[in-house]
Order: C-alpha cells, then structure tokens, then sequence
C-alpha cells in the first residue's frame, strides 16, 4: 500500500497510515460523538467532542496492538515484518516470508485476535470493578465502548474468511493435517471465497430490506475478502508455478550494455531508443560498475545530455539491489516487490553475470499460469497478514 501516511517504526517495523483510514476515523469521531451525546445530554459539548477523538484515537492504537502482535510474533520464527500499513477495514502487516510450519502459522494468526479479545476484556473488567464505587464519566464511557468494540474485532477476525486470521487458523488446519501448505492455501482460499459470498448476499439484502448504509458496509467487506481471497490464490499457485526455479533459470546472460563514458545522448539514441530495453548495465574497462534506466535520464535537462556521461547518473552496482543465480525465483520476486524494483542484478562470485528483469519473470508465470486458468498475476500480494 504506497498511498499512506509514514506514522515512524516500532521495534525496527514500519508504520504507515492509508489515507482510507481518515475517512474511517472521522466517521467513527461523528459516530461517537453522536452516541455519547445521546447518552449523556449534560456533559459540556467540549467534553463530549474531546471523548469522541480520544476514543479514536486509542481505537486506532488498538488496531495498531493488534498488528503489532502479529508481526511480533512472526518475528519469533525469524520472518522479517517490513511494514504495518493501518487502513479502512483495520490492518496489514507485510511479512517476508511464509510461516515454516502450521503451528508457526496458526501462533502468528491466533495472537492478534487474542490481543483484542484480551485488551477489550481488560477494558470491561475495570469498568467492572469501578462500575460501583464512582459515578459513570467520560473515562468510564470510552473504556466501555473500547471494550465492546475490540472484543467484536477480535470475534470477527476468527470468521474463516482467509486472509482473515481466522482463515489463515483454518489454513493452520489443513496444513498441519495435510503436510501440504500450498493444498492448505487453497481450500482454505475456497472457504473464504464462499463467506466472502455470504457477506456480499447479506449485506445487499439488509441494504433492499432498508438496512442503508450498514447493508452497504456489509457489502464492502464481503467484497474486499472476495478480491483478498482472490489474491491468496492466486499467490498461492504463483508459489507453485515457480517451486523449484531459480534465478539462473529465467536471468538474460547477454544484457545490452553500455559504456559509462559514453554521453547521455549517445545512450539515448543510440541504444535506449533502438533496443526498446528498459534498463542496461554500466560498464567501464570491461567491468559493471551500475545500472541505468528511462528513470535516471528523465530527471536530467535535455540540453545536457550531450555533456553528461552516463556513469555520472547511473546508480552506482553499490548501491544496486543484486541476487545470487542460485536463489529461489520466489526469492527474488520478493525482493523486487521489496525494493519496487523491475530488475535485479545477478552477481557471482563478485562479477555479474547476467540480469533478471521482472517482465521475464512475469512472461514465464504467465505463460505457466494460464494453462492452468489463472490469469492478473501481476496484482498478487505476497506476504500478507490481517
């Protein structure tokens, strides 16, 4: 999710706010603030409009502890947790890599809704105890809703509805008494597909009953898991179509080059406009010393191209994403996704040896993928967790 809000990191993972979310929590203020004021007429609008945005915000925060229990606990099975993106329908946390068992699957699936089940029962059980020693307040009203709200999330993640955690419970399942994560995968995928459906269903007929805006909010959920669960399958058979391929496998050994001391305008015309590449490496006395693309020449006049030579806005091999040529194809499709990059160098021993761009990839997952009636494979999302 690029279009968000960088919030900062928490134990090294970053944080990021989709702008999706703001619509949510102003919806969720108004909300609030019409409840509480209903409830309690006499407290000053000040106070109620101040609850309403506290509220909010440690519901956001909630959602946050929720997120952060997962990516915690993939931590403690060694998978890299990139970032937390927080958006309408709650969070994601993008993780690097797959669980390396079934239990390790369902520990990182079990724990968030144990985290919001827990703080929500935390919250009523101290409005519980303080219920009959003071007058109900504003603290007492937040706890409150706080309490009902999370003990409800964390209900209705358990739904089976993979990518739900509940899903990905059910795909622990399978998993654990199949042996087979990528059989796992796909029936649990099925099971959601058909509660994405109810949903859907329900929601359209609570909208035609005169539910409004609840029956359309049930509507968009249902369909949002339909396109998650859509997506899990088809990362699903993309992890199947490349088991066993390696970079060596697909990389182009005789990438067009370019010598670093050739102009921009040589470059350009010369080679960048005849060989419709999209990116090239920079060499200089037989040896790669960076990579160039459309992207590094566009940001430069074209009235210097003439005088600038290429190793002058080139990106140093350096500082340039590489893979090895015996890494899994599966890895460095990750890696690009990773850095947003379309290609990766493949280094040997020291030298590059050749180049994988991701269209290549991408042609050859295709190509497999079709036969097989799976098509949009480049919308795949991997590695995530709700």
């Amino acid at each position: 999710m690029r279009s968000q809000i960088k919030l900062g990191r928490i134990f090294g993972i970053k944080i990021g706010l989709h702008y999706s979310w703001l619509l949510i929590a102003f919806l969720i203020g108004i909300s609030l603030w019409k409840e509480y004021h209903t409830k309690y007429p006499l407290w000053p609008m000040v106070s109620v409009v101040g609850l309403a945005i506290a509220t909010a915000l440690l519901f956001f925060a909630s959602l946050l502890m929720h997120e952060l229990a997962h990516a915690l606990m993939a931590k403690t099975y060694a998978i890299p947790v990139h970032e937390i993106t927080l958006f309408a329908l709650g969070g994601v946390s993008q993780l690097g890599g797959e669980a390396p068992s079934a239990k390790a699957e369902f520990s990182i699936a079990i724990v968030g809704p144990l985290t919001s089940a827990l703080f929500g029962a935390f919250c009523l059980g101290v409005v519980h105890a303080m219920s009959g020693n003071i007058t109900p307040g504003p603290f007492m009203a937040m706890l409150s809703w706080l309490g009902y709200i999370n003990l409800g999330l964390g209900a209705f993640n358990m739904v089976p509805g993979y990518p739900m955690d509940g899903g990905r419970i059910l795909r622990a399942a399978i998993w654990w008494k199949t042996g087979n994560m990528d059989r796992a995968t796909r029936d649990a995928t099925r099971v959601g597909r058909v509660v994405a459906t109810l949903f859907i269903v329900a929601g359209l007929l609570n909208f035609f009953r005169g539910g409004g805006i609840e029956g359309l909010w049930i509507t968009f959920i249902g369909w949002f898991l339909l396109e998650a669960a859509r997506e899990s399958y088809i990362e699903s058979a993309l992890r199947q179509s490349l088991a066993g391929i390696h970079v060596s496998d697909l990389m182009v050994k005789n990438y067009p080059t370019v010598d670093g001391r050739e102009s921009i305008q040589d470059f350009v015309e010369n080679t960048l406009l005849r060989t419709g590449g999209r990116s090239f490496l920079v060499t200089e006395g037989g040896n790669t010393i960076g990579l160039i693309t459309p992207h590094e020449v566009r940001h430069i006049e074209r009235s210097e191209w003439p005088r600038i030579a290429v190793d002058a806005v080139m990106r140093p091999l350096k500082s340039v994403r590489t893979i090895s040529p015996d890494a899994p194809m599966m890895k460095a499709l990750e890696v690009m996704g990773q850095e947003n990059v379309a290609q990766l160098p493949v280094v040997f021993n020291g030298q590059v040896t050749g180049i994988l761009p991701r269209e290549i990839i991408f042609g050859f997952l295709q190509n497999v993928m079709e036969l097989e009636g799976v098509t949009d494979v480049q919308h795949a999302s991997l590695h995530t967790h709700s």
